[in-house]
C-alpha cells in the first residue's frame, strides 16, 4: 500500500535534477525514470482542435539529457514500455492502461472545467493525475527492475499535490 509523500517539483536521484515539463497546454501527465532526465510526455491528441477519438493520447520524449529535443517513441517503446491500451467508454470517457502493466487503470475524462484530464486513485483519493517517477535498479530494457514508483496528482477539491510511493 502507498504512503503520502511531500514530493518536490524536481526529484533528485544520483545527482540528477529532474525538470518539470511546462508550456504544453495539452499535456496530461509525464513519466520520469532514475536512469536519466529524459521524460515521456502523454498529451491529449488533437486534430483540428478536437480530440482524436481513435488515438486520444499522443506519447513522445523530451530528451533533456541530450539537447532538450522532442522525439517520437520507437515502435518497441510504444508497444511494450510506455504505450497505452485505450478503451472507449463514452465520447468523453476512455479507460487507459499501460501496455507494460495493464493492472493500473486510468480514466481520460472531461472535467468540470470542460477540459480532458487523466483521473486516477492516488492514496485512495481520485486525483487529476500529473506524473510518475520510476526508481529503476538494473534489469533489462524490456524488463527493468523497478524498486518503487511515485505517483502524483492534484486533488481537484483543494488543488494540492497528492503523492503515493509504492514498491513493485
Amino acid at each position: 500500500m502507498g504512503i503520502i509523500l511531500n514530493v518536490p517539483e524536481a526529484y533528485s536521484q544520483d545527482s540528477l535534477q529532474f525538470p518539470t515539463p511546462t508550456g504544453n497546454p495539452n499535456q496530461l501527465f509525464f513519466l520520469q525514470r532514475s536512469q536519466n532526465t529524459n521524460t515521456v510526455i502523454y498529451e491529449l491528441n488533437l486534430k483540428n482542435g478536437v480530440m482524436d477519438t481513435i488515438e486520444p493520447v499522443h506519447i513522445f520524449w523530451i530528451c533533456y539529457a541530450e539537447h532538450g529535443q522532442r522525439e517520437e517513441l520507437t515502435e518497441l517503446q510504444r508497444k511494450h514500455a510506455y504505450g497505452l491500451a485505450i478503451k472507449y467508454i463514452t465520447k468523453d470517457h476512455y479507460e487507459l492502461r499501460f501496455l507494460a502493466d495493464k493492472k493500473y487503470a486510468m480514466d481520460l475524462m472531461k472535467g468540470p472545467d470542460n477540459k480532458f484530464h487523466i483521473y486516477r486513485l492516488v492514496n485512495q483519493k481520485r486525483v487529476i493525475f500529473s506524473k510518475i517517477y520510476l526508481q529503476i535498479h538494473g534489469g533489462t530494457l524490456l524488463s527493468p527492475n523497478i524498486e518503487y514508483v511515485v505517483l502524483t496528482g492534484i486533488d481537484p477539491d483543494t488543488g494540492s499535490d497528492v503523492s503515493e510511493k509504492t514498491t513493485i
